[in-house]
């Protein structure tokens, strides 16, 4: 078994019953090539992360690995999210791999990058990213979104790839430093290239769902979103300081505008000011309270350094196992 070349695809998946039949043909078609022309070893394998799905996913995974040697899978207790299996994943994987890929299961990302992403690891990368060379696919808003997500996260000092998501190739070695990570609240996209390592960029055409819903709504996208931020940048809290001298100013310039009128004897109450003025400080404090509030639900989730995930059933080490008593 070539030490080198142990290549493990990891799929979270989360009520994938519809498109999971086709991922495991199409990922399976790109893993035996790679193993029939000898870039890869034929101890390699795909890893399903069932994220405690409701439908007949993990029927299907067990389906599937029964039928297919490279087919190997992680079962959750329950939903524990995509970051979470993602992570999960990779750390049963870098036991036994040498370079790892992550992609999701809706097949919007082409599968046939991972031949790229796979010979830029030998020129010696350790982190290969799969970058989307354009975002037709996506809705205006979708878009525009985006682009100012990225580049909020810039401003605020967090490196990331722009139009890069969750698929990319991690050597064993990047691996095992990003596992060295404990922090409960994740967002790998922000925290894999705090790793460091040589790292290049595989381009290719995002494509649209192959079946099934998205697991990303709205309301998901905005909390990923929120997270992303609160979990690697302060700014927001510092914001807040500035947002009060603002405010302190605005009160002293409101002050002095009373006195004169004061003194110029235009003294009747203007209730609409004052109404405006209540409403609007109180806005601003129950937001500056949710901001500051989110970061103490963040510390008060760390210090109680629970478990990330529970694994109800896992066959990608015991594959591994009876293959060496195999051989």
């Amino acid at each position: 078994m070539d030490k080198e070349r142990i290549l493990t695809i990891v799929v979270p998946c989360y009520n994938e019953e519809e498109v999971l039949p086709e991922t495991t043909k199409e990922l399976g078609e790109i893993l035996t090539s790679l193993i029939n022309d000898g870039t890869v070893d034929r101890e390699s394998k795909i890893l399903f992360v069932d994220d405690g799905s409701r439908d007949k996913t993990w029927e299907l995974i067990t389906k599937f690995g029964h039928e297919k040697s490279y087919v190997t899978g992680i079962k959750f207790s329950r939903n524990y999210g995509h970051q979470n299996a993602l992570l999960a994943g990779m750390e049963i994987a870098v036991k036994y791999s040498d370079m790892i890929i992550t992609i999701d299961a809706d097949l919007q990302d082409d599968v046939n990058a991972i031949s790229k992403m796979v010979a830029e690891y030998y020129k010696g990368k350790d982190v290969v990213y799969g970058v989307r060379n354009s975002r037709e696919t996506d809705t205006v808003f979708k878009r525009r979104t985006a682009l100012a997500f990225y580049g909020l996260m810039k401003k605020l000092g967090v490196d990331m790839v722009p139009d890069s998501a969750d698929y990319r190739l991690l050597s064993k070695r990047a691996v095992e430093n990003l596992l060295r990570f404990t922090e409960q609240n994740l967002f790998l996209r922000g925290m894999v290239p705090l790793i460091g390592f040589s790292h290049s960029k595989v381009y290719y055409a995002r494509k649209e769902r192959f079946a099934g819903e998205s697991k990303y709504p709205l309301k998901k996208m905005i909390k990923f979103a929120l997270d992303g931020i609160t979990s690697f940048s302060v700014v927001p809290i510092k914001m807040i300081m500035g947002l009060g001298m603002v405010i302190v100013l605005v009160g002293v310039a409101m002050f002095i505008y009373t006195i004169v009128q004061k003194i110029m004897g235009n003294v009747i109450s203007g209730w609409t000011s004052l109404m405006t003025s209540i409403w609007v400080l109180g806005g601003v404090q129950l937001i500056c309270i949710s901001v500051i509030g989110e970061y103490i639900g963040k510390i008060f989730t760390e210090v109680k350094h629970r478990p990330r995930y529970t694994i109800e059933t896992e066959t990608y080490s015991d594959k591994f196992n009876k293959s060496k008593i195999n051989s």
